[in-house]
């Protein structure tokens, strides 16, 4: 009688670690998959606001109300090889023009005003895709994203604008390295 009643303690106690388990995986699962995830800088695309193996949490759930805007930074399908998540900054929206002359980001013919999160002696090159001195008007259903290193950085520049269908999310949080744990706030929001 006394086996049975540590037997049935241990099969109560095995259960119940079993139900705690089970709970906090489907939790985890579903903040995953639906709310927020995880990525890792990898590179100085980012640079200097992102340096490399520094971690974030990308929120999946801003761009289901809003579209991205200028400034946000986003998390998306690398376009070469989807297996890959890119971080870049969003430079223009759908129906904006962008160009590239003399080492400047110009949005609908008006020099962009970077100073809130690029230094000054920052210069941007033109690419394969976006040409020095053209304009190329953002598709709906897309967005144009550059890194912040623009020296050391494969973007829409190279390769055409972001499709709105590949985009993970928007940062929003850092948690790693301890001494810059805070909110990933848009820089420009609200100019």
């Amino acid at each position: 009688m006394v086996m049975v009643s540590i037997l049935r303690k241990f099969l109560r106690a095995i259960y119940e670690i079993v139900e705690v388990f089970v709970l906090s995986a489907s939790f985890f699962i579903v903040i995953y998959l639906f709310l927020m995830q995880p990525h890792q800088v990898k590179g100085s695309s980012m640079l200097p606001n992102f340096h490399d193996a520094e971690y974030l949490l990308t929120d999946k759930v801003t761009f289901k109300r809003r579209l991205p805007q200028y400034g946000d930074v986003i998390v998306f399908k690398a376009p070469v090889n989807e297996n890959y998540d890119f971080i870049k900054r969003v430079i223009a929206t759908p129906g904006e023009k962008v160009m590239v002359k003399n080492n400047r980001v110009y949005i609908n013919d008006v020099l962009l005003d970077e100073s809130a999160y690029l230094p000054s002696d920052f210069v941007t090159q033109p690419g394969q895709f976006l040409k020095e001195g053209v304009n190329y008007q953002i598709p709906v259903g897309t967005v144009f994203a550059l890194g912040d290193n623009r020296n050391h950085s494969s973007d829409s520049r190279e390769w055409g604008p972001v499709p709105l269908a590949n985009i993970v999310g928007r940062t929003f949080f850092r948690y790693w390295p301890p001494d810059k744990v805070g909110l990933v706030a848009n820089p420009v929001q609200g100019k």
